[in-house]
């Protein structure tokens, strides 16, 4: 029991801290004024919660960090946009865990770094393609009301930099995953 409880509790605060380091993430890149530089960092962050973490870690980072970002005013602008959001977080991590999650099998060291390129690769196409759908596709012109401006706006942001941006945070946590997660391994004791 009390080994379950210890396992309970340093998940919530694993999660708790990544759900933090990514709104904090994209406060402070807010003022940079590029969707590139916070997406990218964004999808990093989400990427490596689920490789250093777990799934479930990924997971509930990935559903709950747009509605942290918004409350604290640096989500979304629209509270609608939020849950077509999370899904494409969602999936971004659940492609992530169905190709690129370590701890599949003895794979070999070709097949694994196969798998690291893949993997980014997908889950950024499969991130992008829902968010596509959900916000351009459905939000902009059935659910939000906005002025052809706005809607032009929101079409673009969810439309390519999304694939970018996911490319990015996905490939630069494909490279740093290995060695993050050797690091905190050598630091428990």
């Amino acid at each position: 029991m009390q080994m379950n409880l210890r396992s309970s509790v340093l998940w919530i605060t694993r999660t708790a801290v990544m759900t933090a380091l990514l709104v904090t993430v994209q406060f402070l890149t807010a003022s940079l004024g590029t969707q590139y530089v916070t997406g990218s960092a964004v999808n990093l962050l989400l990427a490596v919660s689920a490789l250093i973490f777990g799934p479930t870690t990924g997971f509930t980072v990935a559903v709950i960090s747009p509605l942290c970002a918004f409350l604290v005013g640096v989500g979304p602008a629209f509270p609608p946009l939020i849950p077509f959001i999370s899904l494409g977080n969602f999936i971004f991590i659940l492609v992530w865990f169905f190709l690129g999650l370590p701890g599949k099998g003895n794979l070999s060291r070709t097949v694994k770094r196969s798998v690291y390129v893949i993997t980014p690769i997908a889950a950024a196409v499969a991130k992008s393609l829902a968010l596509y759908a959900g916000v351009v596709l459905l939000a902009v012109p059935y659910i939000l009301e906005l002025n052809e401006k706005q809607s032009e706006m929101f079409s673009l942001m969810f439309s390519y930099p999304q694939l970018v941006t996911a490319l990015i945070g996905g490939s630069l946590a494909a490279a740093a995953a290995p060695t993050l997660k050797k690091a905190l391994k050598s630091g428990v004791q």
